[in-house]
């Protein structure tokens, strides 16, 4: 029973805040969370989140979209392979703002909170993980809806779900604990100035 009980949590935590993209509520920002990179572009997972996030943009229901994922080393980049896949579909590059060190989910929330300054967001990740996202990022102290992008039932979906039993303990943990990020680093004002551009511009000069 006590195995359980994060699993619980983070079905509790999620109630009532899983959506589709067509009816997801309107939020300033999109974040979308890596899945992974294949021959430097986004694996199919993680190609699928991209198309949520730009159907979500298309519709007006964001503005700007904070891509975070993993660039712990020079020949890895999550974030910009995943604004190139944004741009390529539509979304503008003014409009995507990337996260370099979204290391895990606990990691891609307190960060957007913290470093990025969200406070209302749509998560954008497949359904097997969206009630773990939307769980760490509401203790992170975000407003947050989740699209849970649909997969086929093949071995990697199952893989994935399986793994979520495995992380729910982890993820209540940090709920729980609320430890620093593994680079938590200064507040960067990306997404601010995505949001408001004119504003970030400044008066104009003389």
């Amino acid at each position: 029973m006590l195995g359980l009980l994060p699993m619980t949590w983070m079905t509790a935590a999620g109630s009532g805040r899983v959506r589709s993209a067509a009816d997801a509520p309107p939020a300033p920002v999109a974040v979308v969370f890596g899945a992974g990179l294949r021959d430097g572009a986004p694996s199919p997972y993680l190609a699928h989140r991209l198309d949520a996030a730009a159907e979500l943009y298309a519709a007006g229901t964001v503005r700007v979209v904070l891509v975070t994922g993993d660039n712990s080393t020079p020949d890895y980049d999550e974030p910009d392979a995943m604004r190139a896949y944004l741009t390529a579909r539509g979304v503008p590059d003014g409009r995507i703002v990337s996260d370099y060190a979204g290391f895990d989910t606990w990691d891609s929330c307190v960060r957007a909170k913290e470093i990025f300054g969200v406070e209302r967001a749509v998560l954008v990740t497949q359904g097997f993980h969206i009630r773990r996202a939307l769980a760490l990022c509401g203790a992170a102290g975000l407003d947050a809806y989740g699209v849970g992008v649909a997969e086929r039932r093949d071995a990697t979906w199952y893989a994935g779900g399986a793994r979520e039993v495995l992380a729910a303990a982890k993820a209540a943990l940090d709920a729980a604990v609320r430890p620093d990020p593994r680079f938590l680093g200064p507040r960067e004002p990306g997404v601010r100035e995505a949001l408001f551009p004119a504003e970030s511009a400044g008066p104009p000069a003389p």
